[in-house]
């Protein structure tokens, strides 16, 4: 303001109130337009754009935008004719940066929309244009939709690719592993060029991705390693692609938010779940809710909770089938977690008095608001149901070894006669029969591990298939089966060959520690397997070469802490073995307290 001379007027207190309150209604009106920096907008107008003639208007903005940057598109829908067309005003934009194209093929038949894709995508690659964000949420396009963006993935204007959304599209497996390849690649070219693709955010719920399309794109979030948000929920994948998961987001360790809700862990894909997020030192926000982690999970993810997690603000293990006490590890897990602010265990198997104990728990650390909702309790599972099903294990793993025990006498018996009438014409009656890996393995007896000889190591390493962790698991339990404590060499035999079989297996890159340890623990009994499968009858010989083998440096420590929480609790399983647990309990303390 000046006054009649020319000079500059300071300003009344009133007109600079006003220009403040001018500016902030401007700013809440950009706010809640989702208005952004070089931003144009059709968001949610409901247009049905057909054909070039339908988006004249649009495309003449487009053009006439300087430094274009986004465009959103969301909430209309957009034909092949008219996609093209919005392509050919982009091809010019290289400044463009965000891509906020989700919900936009509504009424459109599945063969109109990779055309469409593809038109959009080469405009922005033919520009020059470096994304940042690309969001085709709640687009139905399937697998072929994959294929309309895969160019686009592979490509240089994607090397700088922040965010992916990519929610309720319909993927399917087929689509995954599209996916997956394209990430994989861009990855590959991009660090190429010393500018490794560096994607911070994923989303892909409701995908039916299942365990193949998440394993495959494990692999490549496992080579990206920056995320910092994954949002994967209802996509049908079991503990397989789980374990796959977890063993990726290890390597994202500044991932803050992991959302994996309404997929099936199980024990198995919790506790390798529980493992990897151990290396998780800034994440936020745990969404395992109807998971079905069940308690042992349960209990492995609240030690891990315990051991880190300094600024957790929310973890989500509802609808878990979670009991009484695991819910009590969880609340004892958050109790110096000062960023908390919400633990939801809503929905499991608590019961009246796992409810109360809890929420006195959470009252006594003055955690109380914390606590979600418990109005959806379960119930306390039937104590009834669990004993008759651990008879029933019981009764087989007895009818299991007798049968084992009278193939095994056959087998000598079938030997004896062989031997005494003569028939072994491919040997000199006075020669050994050659070792079978395969007999062994099958029926195992300190003799015949003795009778492989020196190279039994070897033989049995060949033998097994180290890369599927279930059937190392199963071949070390029956190795250590024959362990004897006071036979030298039927010790040494035995220790031998379980260095040499996982040492081969700890180095196979395919190979999944925590698999192994979450098999090995379903085999032992220690946990209930939705595989239903059959435990083994567990004999001192298993934990004593247990405890050998957690000594060894080819052993990961990080599962030290899963094997000593089982073997602390009380299980039928381990009643025979008294000695040996509390040998390899100590074992277990003092090699978790010296890493």
């Amino acid at each position: 303001m000046k006054d009649r001379r020319g000079r500059v007027q300071p300003r009344s207190v009133s007109d600079v109130q006003m220009a403040t309150d001018i500016v902030a209604q401007l700013a809440d009106s950009l706010a809640q337009t989702g208005v952004e920096e070089g931003e144009l907008s059709y968001k949610g107008q409901g247009r049905k754009l057909d054909d070039a003639q339908s988006v004249e208007e649009m495309v003449r903005e487009i053009q006439d935008f300087e430094g274009l940057q986004a465009l959103r598109l969301e909430g209309n829908t957009v034909g092949v004719e008219a996609a093209q067309a919005i392509a050919k005003a982009l091809e010019t934009k290289s400044e463009f940066k965000r891509c906020y194209w989700s919900d936009m093929f509504t009424g459109r038949l599945r063969s109109e929309i990779p055309p469409a894709l593809n038109s959009l995508g080469d405009a922005v690659m033919l520009a020059g244009a470096r994304l940042t964000v690309l969001d085709l949420s709640d687009n139905a396009f399937g697998p072929d939709g994959v294929k309309g963006i895969e160019k686009l993935l592979k490509s240089t204007a994607c090397y700088t690719l922040q965010e992916l959304r990519l929610n309720n599209c319909g993927m399917g497996i087929g689509g995954g592993k599209i996916l997956a390849a394209s990430l994989i690649q861009c990855h590959k070219k991009s660090s190429a060029e010393g500018a490794p693709l560096s994607l911070k955010v994923f989303v892909a719920g409701r995908n039916r991705l299942e365990n193949d399309g998440a394993t495959a794109l494990a692999q490549a979030f496992q080579l990206i390693g920056s995320l910092e948000e994954v949002h994967m929920p209802q996509n049908g994948i079991n503990h397989p692609g789980v374990t796959a998961l977890a063993t990726a987001m290890q390597h994202n360790t500044g991932l803050r938010l992991l959302n994996l809700n309404d997929n099936t862990f199980t024990e198995k894909g919790a506790i390798a779940m529980a493992q990897a997020l151990k290396h998780l030192r800034s994440i936020q926000v745990i969404n395992f809710g109807d998971c079905l982690v069940r308690p042992a999970g349960a209990i492995a993810i609240a030690e891990s909770v315990s051991e880190g997690f300094p600024i957790l603000k929310e973890l989500n293990l509802s609808f878990g089938e979670i009991t009484e006490e695991a819910a009590l590890a969880l609340a004892q897990a958050v109790k110096d977690k000062d960023q908390l602010e919400k633990l939801d265990l809503n929905g499991n198997c608590l019961g009246d008095d796992g409810c109360k104990a809890l929420k006195d728990t959470m009252e006594g650390m003055n955690m109380g608001e914390l606590l979600g909702s418990l109005s959806d309790d379960e119930g306390e599972p039937e104590d009834d149901e669990e004993d008759e099903d651990d008879d029933e294990e019981e009764d087989d793993e007895e009818e299991e070894v007798e049968e084992e025990e009278e193939e095994e006498e056959e087998e000598e018996e079938e030997e004896e006669e062989e031997e005494s009438s003569g028939n072994k014409l491919s040997t000199p009656a006075s020669a050994p029969r050659p070792p079978d890996v395969s007999s062994f393995l099958s029926f195992p007896s300190p003799d015949k591990l003795l009778k492989l000889g020196a190279k039994r190591a070897l033989l049995i390493e060949q033998q097994v298939d180290v890369s599927d962790a279930t059937k190392t698991a199963e071949a070390f339990l029956k190795i250590a089966s024959v362990y004897k404590e006071e036979n030298f060499d039927v010790k040494n035999a035995v220790l031998d060959s379980i260095d040499a079989l996982l040492k081969k297996a700890f180095a196979t890159p395919s190979f999944q520690g925590y698999s192994f340890v979450s098999s090995l623990l379903v085999l032992l009994g220690l946990i209930k397997s939705e595989d239903k499968v059959k435990p083994v009858l567990v004999v001192p010989g298993h934990l004593h070469a247990l405890e050998h083998v957690v000594r060894q440096g080819y052993f990961p420590k990080e599962n030290v802490a899963v094997l000593e929480a089982f073997m602390s609790r009380n299980n039928k399983a381990l009643e025979l073995c008294g000695n040996a647990r509390n040998s390899l309990q100590s074992t277990l303390q003092r090699v978790r307290s010296e890493s």
